[in-house]
């Protein structure tokens, strides 16, 4: 059984279609809306391809409309977003995003795995660093093989105790220096973390097009072409930062 792992696309439909990997099933680890410009078609073809998704904090907020306020950074850029995206998605694609559920449990191969966009403990929100310390007492008590978790946009994969914590990274918004779209292949008990070129200045030119926000566009521009928040942005007071931001 070949699995395809994808997490944190974030509307971006030119990453999204650069991944051609063959697969015998797609496994969607949350966040498909948000700071990109095409939400529309890559909710669609995440309930066209994937098995099982599980809900990001981004696809929370998207279904229930939650207001972000934010100065700097991710958080800013989820405030020029979100209302974009929420204009673009129809009600029908809001409500698969609002059903979601927040984790997803099953056997695959005699295999046990687990899908929470963060972490076991806070499904949504909690931001996991490749760190066993961190995840030991959070799969303490889960007998399971795998856990697929996606949020920080970094890829790594950690063994920690029987399980096998798999991050795919971002398919459509890198943040660890790199800014090809990056995702997960499971092949018998194999992982490889991949990456792939996308034609970025299509993303950008629909981001051009859809966002009114000067500063946005410039900073979302950056992120795409760098895989990363670039150090202009820091030194303005746009840093990454607070609930929501990932």
């Amino acid at each position: 059984m070949r699995v395809l792992v994808v997490a944190d696309i974030h509307g971006n439909r030119a990453a999204l279609e650069a991944v051609r990997e063959p697969f015998d099933m797609c496994l969607c680890v949350g966040d498909v809306v948000d700071y990109g410009p095409e939400p529309a078609w890559c909710v669609d073809w995440v309930r066209a391809n994937a098995a099982h998704c599980v809900r990001g904090n981004h696809d929370h907020g998207v279904a229930q409309n939650v207001d972000i306020q934010g100065v700097g950074g991710f958080r800013y850029l989820t405030s020029v977003t979100r209302p974009l995206t929420i204009t673009a998605l129809s009600t029908d694609q809001r409500r698969y995003l609002a059903e979601l559920p927040t984790s997803r449990m099953f056997t695959l191969d005699g295999k046990r795995f687990l899908m929470v966009h963060a972490t076991p403990r806070d499904p949504m929100d909690e931001y996991a660093s490749a760190d066993p310390a961190f995840w030991e007492p959070r799969l303490a008590r889960l007998k399971v093989d795998y856990v697929l978790v996606g949020h920080t946009h970094l890829p790594y994969t950690l063994q920690v105790g029987s399980a096998l914590v798999v991050n795919p990274g971002s398919v459509g918004v890198s943040r660890d220096g790199n800014p090809h779209a990056s995702y997960a292949i499971i092949d018998a008990g194999e992982v490889q973390l991949k990456r792939v070129e996308y034609a970025i200045e299509e993303t950008i030119a629909a981001t051009e097009a859809t966002v009114r926000d000067a500063v946005a566009r410039l900073m979302l521009a950056d992120i795409f072409r760098t895989g990363g928040m670039p150090t202009r942005w820091l030194r303005n007071g746009a840093a990454p930062n607070g609930n929501g931001a990932h």
